[in-house]
């Protein structure tokens, strides 16, 4: 008896052994899953939803009224109508966040390089420097560039004094007005992705092009441009779709003539109270953007931001 007892007392002790770690083990698989649900719930309940409640509204009959209703008619004309109705702002918009993108990246990646490799000690004043700005309120700045590009302020006396601008000429109620304050409002999305990249770049690869006889000009574009594309491409789409959907700069600095697909959304839903085709352009300009990204995510050939 004790001899079976003896023989039988392991037979149990391996499989509890091997059950524990297969538990384990499921716990370990499920564990990311359960981390991502509160973001997930939080998507879910906040775009999702509103996502679907937008893509209904476009379907909307646009004879309807706020005041009467709406009535579901499945209208896929809203799209079609509303695109030929205000094309010129959607390539407007695309136009000036294009330019201010490129301008944005041209004043951005020195600043992010000059911060990440030669600031020395300081580098945590410099980037508190490019921080700072955002913990004005955005309306506030984008009038404080109302005041600097206004006729009688010391940038335009200053440009007419040295003859670059007309006696009359002005930059206020421009398009070069509104792509300046896209730029400057938007400037530290496209400056601290650059700044993350370039700060982990190894200078040992640089010393090596530059032993190997590479002039700095070589050695920029061969190593330090292609090291930094990931933070170039995210910086790119950080700012370039905030700046595209943007309406503030283009109703503080610009005149009706400026006026982006923001403007006219703005206007559709809380002005004129078209809420289909308000919905139909959000759509449309959603559809533009997904696209866009895609397309230069691709191009772009970096797989590090998606």
């Amino acid at each position: 008896m004790s001899v079976l007892s003896h023989v039988g007392a392991p037979v149990g002790g391996p499989k509890d052994t091997v059950r524990e770690p297969v538990a384990g083990q499921r716990r370990r698989r499920l564990l990311p899953y359960l981390l991502l649900l509160p973001g997930a719930l939080w998507l879910a309940l906040f775009f999702a939803v509103p996502a679907v409640q937008l893509a209904a509204t476009s379907l909307y009959d646009p004879a309807g009224s706020l005041d009467l209703g709406y009535a579901m008619t499945w209208a896929f004309g809203n799209y079609p109508d509303a695109l030929a109705a205000y094309w010129p702002q959607f390539a407007r918009s695309f136009a000036y966040a294009g330019i201010a993108t490129v301008l944005a990246v041209l004043l951005g990646y020195p600043l992010a390089y000059a911060i990440a490799q030669k600031a020395g000690r300081w580098k945590n004043l410099m980037l508190v420097c490019v921080v700072a700005p955002m913990f004005t309120s955005f309306l506030l700045r984008t009038l404080a560039w109302k005041t600097i590009l206004s006729d009688n302020g010391w940038l335009v006396g200053l440009l007419r004094d040295l003859h670059l601008l007309a006696p009359d000429g002005r930059l206020l109620a421009t398009p070069a007005a509104v792509v300046l304050g896209l730029t400057y409002n938007f400037l530290p999305f496209m400056v601290l992705p650059l700044y993350a990249n370039l700060e982990r770049l190894d200078y040992r690869l640089l010393e090596a092009a530059s032993d190997l006889y590479a002039s700095p000009v070589r050695v920029f574009r061969r190593v330090t441009l292609p090291l930094s594309m990931p933070g170039l491409v995210a910086g790119t789409l950080l700012f370039f779709i905030p700046a595209s959907g943007d309406y503030i700069n283009a109703e503080l600095l610009g005149t009706p003539n400026e006026y982006m697909i923001g403007n006219v959304i703005d206007s559709a839903f809380l002005v004129r109270l078209d809420y289909p085709q308000a919905a139909a352009l959000s759509f449309l300009f959603m559809a533009v953007i997904l696209a866009i990204v895609f397309v230069y995510v691709r191009r772009a050939g970096t797989d590090e931001v998606v």
